[in-house]
């Protein structure tokens, strides 16, 4: 049996990449790319939700860098 995987866009500023990733994977990327926000479904989680939730019900992640206000 395969471990499930869940799509993850990685925004930066020439656009985003899109993978399809375990777990495991998902939350090493998120520890690669401290500070940026994460998303879960369309909702903003910390690292530790994250590592919690049931990735066979997680549609897609989405890691962004935070936005700055001037």
């Amino acid at each position: 049996m395969t471990e499930h995987t869940t799509t993850v866009q990685i925004a930066d500023k020439d656009g985003h990449t899109t993978l399809q990733l375990t777990q495991a994977e998902t939350l090493d990327l998120v520890d690669q790319n401290a500070g940026a926000w994460v998303f879960a479904d369309r909702q903003m989680v910390q690292r530790d939700q994250l590592a919690q939730a049931d990735f066979s019900t997680l549609a897609s992640v989405r890691i962004v860098p935070p936005l700055v206000g001037g």
